[in-house]
């Protein structure tokens, strides 16, 4: 039997087109494979409440949002969440991948709309209970390229190459600042290549956190 002394959250980060949520998805079925016992959740969404705020936030024909009430939005799904699933699978030793949390936020409207940190900040400490990811993947990619590879129809993907350099040089210095937490991934890499990097990280990690294979 697999077991953690305590539940272990870990998040993947990065720009439109990075490949997070697939890298996501491959530790979610490697988790699956190994029996670790795990839930998968995404941002904003994976709750019926936080599923009809991200409507609200991806429709482009909400071009008119203004960055105040984006963040709110955010930070709302955010905490229905964080209520709704993750501190009970954290209270139940499970592990929580998260494709995208907090680090999203400081990167998307603090760096990418100039909102101020400290108010962002005291208000996510709010919405989340001061929780934060455990380990952090941030799947680095040029935002060209990430822009070639996404879809680009939804109202966050529709915004120009300056705001998602903003973004990304705003993950680059969380990274810089977290080092310990925030891992970064090279996103041009092949998607097995990173898998298997990400697994090695994971392993090596939740031995340290307790788990027994």
């Amino acid at each position: 039997m697999h077991s953690l002394k305590r539940g272990v959250f870990i998040s993947f980060e990065g720009v439109e087109g990075s490949g997070k949520t697939t890298q996501a998805e491959a530790l979610v079925e490697w988790l699956a494979r190994s029996q670790i016992p795990h839930i998968f959740v995404r941002e904003p969404g994976s709750t019926s409440v936080g599923e009809a705020i991200r409507e609200i936030l991806l429709n482009p024909v909400n071009k008119e949002m203004h960055p105040k009430c984006e963040v709110l939005l955010f930070l709302a799904a955010r905490s229905q969440l964080t209520y709704e699933k993750i501190l009970g699978a954290l209270n139940q030793k499970k592990v929580v991948v998260a494709d995208r949390f907090s680090d999203s936020t400081i990167a998307y409207q603090v760096y990418g709309h100039d909102l101020p940190a400290r108010m962002v900040a005291i208000l996510n400490r709010f919405a989340t209970a001061g929780i934060k990811p455990d380990l952090t993947f941030l799947v680095d990619i040029d935002v060209d390229t990430g822009r070639q590879r996404s879809a680009g129809n939804d109202r966050m993907e529709k915004r120009d190459a300056q705001y998602h350099e903003r973004v990304r040089e705003g993950y680059l210095r969380l990274a810089r600042r977290a080092k310990k937490r925030i891992k970064i991934l090279d996103g041009s890499k092949p998607v097995d290549v990173l898998s298997n990097e990400v697994i090695v990280q994971v392993k090596q990690f939740l031995a340290r956190k307790g788990h027994k294979p």
